[in-house]
C-alpha cells in the first residue's frame, strides 16, 4: 500500500529472497506500518523472522500518523518483541505528525521515542 508496484509487500516474499541469496549482509527493512496493513500479525512475524530484519520503521495505523493511543498498534509491546530477539540496530520513527506547528510536531516525536523506549 502507498507504493505502487512494490514487490516486497509481504514478509514471506522478502524472507524467501533473503534465504535464496544466502548472505548475512542482505537484510530487510521491516516497516511496521506497511506490514500491519498488508498482512497484520507483526509481533509473530518479528519473532519468527527477526534474523532477516536489519532495520525497523514505525508509524501509526491507520493514517501513518503519530504512534499514540489513538492507533491500533501498541508499540511498547512491539518494541519488547524486537528487543527480545537481541536486535541491536536502529528503529526509525517514520510517521507523519498531525500537529500544525513545530512545537506539536517535536512533541509528537518525543512521545513516540518514549513509547518505543523500553
Amino acid at each position: 500500500i502507498d507504493h505502487k508496484d512494490y514487490m516486497c509487500d509481504l514478509s514471506s516474499w522478502g524472507v524467501e529472497l533473503c534465504k535464496r541469496l544466502g548472505s548475512a549482509n542482505f537484510k530487510l527493512l521491516y516497516d511496521i506500518y506497511h506490514m500491519q496493513i498488508d498482512e497484520g500479525d507483526v509481533i509473530r512475524t518479528i519473532k519468527n523472522n527477526h534474523q532477516y530484519f536489519g532495520h525497523y520503521h514505525t508509524a501509526g495505523v491507520p493514517g501513518r500518523n503519530e504512534i499514540n493511543e489513538s492507533q491500533e498498534l501498541f508499540y511498547p509491546a512491539i518494541m519488547r518483541a524486537i528487543a527480545a530477539t537481541g536486535f541491536k540496530g536502529y528503529v526509525a520513527q517514520e510517521f507523519i505528525p498531525t500537529g500544525k506547528d513545530k512545537e506539536s510536531k517535536v512533541a509528537a516525536l518525543k512521545d513516540a521515542v518514549q513509547r518505543c523506549d523500553i
